[in-house]
């Protein structure tokens, strides 16, 4: 076997570190794992893994995701199932993942139950994370509306979602705080009811009526391969659509795109972030969880048209003319035979790329429907 290049021994090392550090963690718990006992397991040096890491908290979040996006796919779904039972479904998956009272203080069933301290800890992680749930919420209230039947479309569902996703992490806090408490068959009976409230949910951002209009472009558009993390597979990229680079502190602008952007239209979250090395894992991480359970209980025809890709080098926002990204980033470019046509940036951005060259602007308040958005 030849010898390895720099990015190959760097990938090596990097997964060694993750396989370590998973040890680690599993045996010791987050708080009294030590970067020494990982370095330690994985045969490198402190500074090896601090070279792939920025830190303990890092590789935590890293470890988490990496076990997430490797979760065993699910059987699909059927096909005709109602919204109220595919947050059924929705809900049992959630809670079949958390731990029970018989399970040790460490163990595999406890690894994650430090995420939520460690994310409430510090503001630089609390403000992606509101943001990650929005877009988790967005996901899962697209997919519910999309098996509503029409005749009792009446609104947007996106804050059943919110009530659900509520729920269901309150439930996850609580079994590992309180192991025994929780009665799964109850969360998930709560889960089922939440379909049927009206929480008088419609899409009004009050910001569109003030919205600048997209400037029209002319610009190549050659995006890389990419993995719509949705779906599991390569993103479609080349077709006519929204392109939107959005940063981890504005991703609820996604729905903004979805709501306006013409039926068939392809719509694209492309996640940036100026911390890769701790957000990115956080982002994976968050995502992941929503969708082992969203393939679980939605059939594919129901899955939200959103795609989603992690840009973490940010070579798709380059090709989209955003040379440099950060948190806060919000611009949008609309795809039109392979080429550019219209950009905009700044809050309202995804409305407005959306809305150039002739989809319908939203002029007034109303409900959502819900075939349009596939």
């Amino acid at each position: 076997m030849g010898r390895l290049n720099r990015a190959e021994l760097q990938e090596r090392n990097r997964a060694k570190v993750l396989a370590a550090a998973l040890e680690e963690f599993t045996e010791r718990g987050f708080r009294d794992a030590k970067i020494d006992g990982i370095a330690e397991r994985a045969e490198l040096t402190r500074g090896a893994v601090y070279s792939n890491f920025p830190g303990k908290r890092a590789l935590y979040f890293a470890v988490l995701a990496d076990l997430a996006e490797r979760a065993p796919e699910p059987p699909h779904p059927v096909p005709d199932r109602t919204a109220r039972e595919a947050l059924s479904a929705f809900a049992r998956a959630w809670v079949a993942r958390l731990p029970l009272a018989t399970d040790g203080q460490h163990g595999p069933a406890r690894l994650g139950m430090d995420l939520m301290s460690e994310v409430i800890v510090d503001e630089r992680t609390r403000r992606p994370f509101t943001q990650l749930m929005k877009l988790d919420a967005i996901l899962l209230g697209l997919a519910l509306e999309w098996l509503r039947p029409p005749a009792t479309s009446t609104g947007r569902m996106v804050c059943v979602a919110e009530a659900a996703l509520t729920t269901l992490h309150g439930a996850s806090q609580m079994a590992a705080a309180a192991p025994g408490f929780i009665e799964p068959f109850n969360v998930v009976g709560i889960c089922e009811q939440l379909v049927d409230l009206d929480l008088g949910d419609v899409w009004q951002p009050p910001h569109v009526p003030y919205i600048p209009q997209a400037r029209p472009a002319d610009e190549p558009w050659s995006p890389p391969p990419a993995v719509d993390v949705i779906r599991g597979g390569p993103a479609r990229l080349a077709g006519d659509g929204v392109v939107a680079v959005l940063g981890l502190h504005r991703l609820e602008a996604a729905e903004e795109a979805v709501r306006t952007a013409a039926p068939g239209a392809t719509v694209t979250a492309v996640l940036v972030t100026g911390d890769p090395g701790e957000l990115a894992p956080l982002a994976r991480l968050a995502i992941a969880d929503l969708c082992n359970c969203l393939r679980q209980a939605f059939p594919p025809a129901a899955w939200p048209r959103l795609q989603v890709v992690y840009d973490e080098s940010g070579t798709l926002a380059a090709a989209a003319g955003v040379p440099a990204v950060s948190d806060g980033t919000e611009v949008a470019v609309r795809v039109e035979a392979g080429r550019i046509v219209a950009r905009a940036d700044g809050r309202g951005a995804c409305h407005a790329a959306a809305s150039a060259g002739g989809a319908a602007p939203a002029a007034r308040p109303q409900p959502s429907p819900t075939r349009q958005h596939r």
